[in-house]
């Protein structure tokens, strides 16, 4: 079993979706949910990217430290941010209009498992002490790209599943799937596995990962 220590394994998510907007040349509107997604924020670079956060703020930048921090300026997980330039504030209707009417680009959240056929699982563990949807049905529904942020297996079970075992949150939206070993996208019915960790081959992610993919010609490794 390859162990990657929880700090760099959530970095290297974050990071690698950061990665995917980097380069864009268009306007994105990019939403990011509580936990990995929100470090994402750290490893834009891209002044085309702006990031809107369900509170009600649209240009929400890197966490906030020291004296950088303002009490009324934070993020979905309410972690203080920083403002980039051109941030704008509404309130959350605006907001969920936002969401609901079409107008993200992509969203990043977590999830507690994902499914072959798209489906995702991210608001209840029955029984459990997590309780919660926010704003992730709508997120799902409403942003033109579903982008998950997760890490790859829970107590040495895998997270991507033929068929997701807990209430799920959307189904067949996904389109990405990033965890700190490897990089799916979901094109045209199929999982198509584009980047792998430095320190695995394509034999262990099949080893830890139950839903079956195929691997890209043009295969790639992450940034760690």
């Amino acid at each position: 079993m390859v162990t990657i220590d929880k700090e760099i394994a959530s970095s290297r998510i974050a990071k690698n979706i950061a990665a995917l907007f980097n380069d864009v040349e268009d306007i994105t509107i990019l939403n990011l949910g509580v936990g990995i997604p929100t470090q994402v924020s750290n490893y834009i670079t891209n002044d085309n990217v702006f990031i809107q956060a369900e509170n009600g703020m649209l240009g929400v930048g890197p966490i906030a430290v020291g004296d950088e921090i303002h009490p009324q300026l934070i993020n979905a997980g309410r972690q203080p941010v920083k403002e980039t330039p051109g941030c704008a504030f509404f309130d959350s209707s605006t907001s969920f209009g936002m969401i609901r009417g079409g107008h993200i680009d992509a969203t990043v959240i977590g999830a507690f498992e994902v499914d072959q056929h798209g489906n995702v699982a991210n608001w209840i563990i029955p029984n459990g002490k997590m309780l919660g949807v926010g704003g992730a049905m709508d997120l799902v529904v409403g942003a033109k790209k579903v982008i998950i942020a997760l890490m790859h297996t829970s107590k040495g079970k895998s997270k991507l599943l033929k068929e997701c075992t807990l209430p799920i949150t959307g189904f067949g939206e996904v389109d990405v799937v990033v965890t700190e070993l490897a990089m799916f996208f979901f094109e045209n019915g199929k999982i198509i596995l584009k980047a792998i960790a430095p320190e695995v081959d394509v034999d262990y992610v099949r080893s830890v990962t139950e839903f079956e993919f195929t691997v890209s010609a043009d295969l790639k490794v992450m940034e760690a």
